[in-house]
């Protein structure tokens, strides 16, 4: 009988094939699916033998010259060990521009684009053109096929890096303070970007985004679709607001400020308005930068009912485009007790405060590094959501996790075991807001969206671009119930992990199903705002 060496194929991470040891490796890849599947990728139709390359005639003389029994037991289990895989795909090429479309783009650059200018933020009467774009918005479950999975699965940890690099500019900047962000609203900031950049400017953005082209080449296909991955953005968030819970509140607004008299590209308008729930575009006179900061805040205000305050402090009159992205998180923490008594929390070693607390007692997954650095516990607080807190112990301070943060979003979730655990922790109303261009320049690109950016599919006038701000909040309550008189709820025999959070820690949300994280942020101290 011959001998036998298993050959893995290139692309299938567990697929194999029995060939006997003299035959050639075929150069090939195999999909998963049916034997039937795997004869029509090769081109076998039936039982003639055309003049096939000698790799595939020898596959085939194996196929049916060989012990079939044998041979199909080695397929069938090859098969079945990658029934959920696909062939691999580059992740650049799940996003990319494909030749037909960049067909199309092609005859759209050639006709006239269609400009609009928007009404003033003074003007008390709603503006068309915003029925018309907040009409369009609509967040909708999306089905996850197996490509928009594998979208999903390279996409978050972009964001996640991206947001890691930002974070860390933060943490600088606000030593000692609490601090949250966004990486999905910051990461879309950027790509609105994208959308409206050519030339040098999409490409530095492209680059920024994590998207680099494998073959290199300078074509319309070696550019990211970003229609794609604001589609692949938005389906994270309509995943966390699936099932309409009544434990979370999501919302997401999006803020375009242009100068009096300055157009607008329609078509880029309107790729922004799946990338938000609602939409608001207005003129304002920025050459007054104090009453235009002033007519910002209080048209914020008003449309957010009073949930986003003091959205801005200052502006540079030059400016004469702006953006903001509002973002919030609300979470009741199902059977979650509220505590009789206040929370004592530690900001430092020698100031306690005294903070609203709630305790919830159930199965927690659960760890402590390895070097007993910290310990990381992840609780479900909605159907759709996870709570992940990181807290130092045995003398550690929050300076040293802060520093060695995973650069892969899934480090938070990995080595965690369930445990049952009493956990403790402040209530919180976190806010935070950053401004990307002060980011971007701390990043040393200061650049990438000054005078100097080519953002010709946003306008044909020369913009300048001023703030782009990315506002948070999140709020973690209990849902409303008070701590009985006698907490011991549990069964005598039953062993809990007490976990109390009482001096600063870090927190994550991630969407439960794609495991992508939405927001990261420090507490320093639960009864201040960011």
């Amino acid at each position: 009988m011959a001998r036998h060496s298993c050959l893995r194929l290139p692309c299938c991470r567990h697929a194999c094939l029995r060939l006997p040891t003299h035959a050639e490796q075929p150069v090939l890849c195999l999909a998963p699916g049916s034997l039937l599947e795997v004869f029509m990728h090769l081109g076998i139709t039936g039982p003639t033998m055309p003049d096939w390359p000698s790799k595939i005639r020898t596959l085939w003389r194996w196929f049916f010259n060989m012990k079939l029994a044998a041979s199909l037991v080695c397929l069938f289990t090859c098969l079945t060990a990658v029934a959920y895989d696909r062939v691999y795909v580059h992740p650049f090429n799940l996003f990319s521009f494909n030749k037909s479309t960049c067909e199309e783009l092609e005859n759209l650059v050639q006709e006239e684009k269609k400009t609009f200018v928007p009404i003033s933020i003074e003007s008390q009467t709603t503006p068309a053109y915003e029925d018309d774009l907040n009409n369009k918005v609509k967040l909708e479950t999306r089905n996850l096929s197996i490509t928009r999975r594998q979208k999903l699965s390279y996409l978050k940890d972009f964001v996640y890096v991206l947001s890691v690099r930002f974070y860390s500019e933060l943490r600088e900047a606000q030593r000692g303070q609490n601090l949250l962000l966004s990486p999905n609203s910051i990461y879309g900031l950027l790509l609105s970007f994208y959308l409206g950049a050519s030339n040098q400017t999409a490409i530095d953005l492209q680059g920024l985004l994590g998207f680099v082209a494998p073959s290199g080449d300078p074509d319309c296909t070696s550019r990211v679709d970003g229609h794609k991955v604001l589609s692949t953005l938005r389906t994270i968030e309509s995943l966390l607001v699936n099932n309409r819970d009544k434990e979370l509140l999501f919302s997401k607004t999006l803020y375009l400020f242009s100068a009096p008299g300055v157009p607008l590209f329609e078509s880029f308008v309107h790729d922004l308005v799946p990338s938000a729930d609602v939409f608001y575009v207005q003129a304002v006179n920025f050459t007054n930068p104090g009453e235009a900061a002033k007519q910002i805040n209080t048209f914020v205000e008003a449309k957010s009912r009073g949930q986003s305050k003091h959205l801005l402090t200052d502006l540079d009159p030059a400016t004469n485009l702006l953006f903001a992205v509002d973002v919030h998180l609300a979470v009741s923490v199902k059977k979650a007790l509220r505590l009789k008594e206040p929370h004592e929390f530690w900001v430092d070693s020698n100031t306690k405060v005294l903070v609203p607390g709630m305790s919830v007692t159930g199965t927690f997954k659960y760890k402590t590094d390895t070097s007993k650095t910290f310990a990381v516990i992840e609780a479900p607080v909605s159907k759709n959501a996870l709570l992940v807190l990181m807290q130092p112990i045995d003398g550690n301070d929050l300076d040293k996790i802060e520093a060695e943060l995973p650069l892969q979003s899934s480090a938070w979730l990995q080595d965690l075991s369930p445990r049952q655990i009493k956990l403790t922790l402040p209530e919180l109303t976190i806010e935070g807001s950053s401004d990307l261009q002060e980011l971007l320049a701390d990043m040393k690109l200061p650049t990438l969206l000054g005078k100097d950016a080519d953002l010709s599919k946003i306008s044909d006038a020369n913009l300048t671009v001023g703030k782009v701000i990315n506002k948070v909040l999140f709020k973690l309550s209990s849902d409303g119930a008070d701590q009985p008189e006698d907490p011991a709820t549990q069964k005598e025999d039953l062993v809990l992990l007490e976990v109390t959070l009482n001096k600063p820690f870090l927190l994550a949300v991630f969407e439960e199903k794609s495991k992508a994280m939405l927001f990261l942020g420090r507490v320093t101290n639960p009864l201040s705002s960011v």
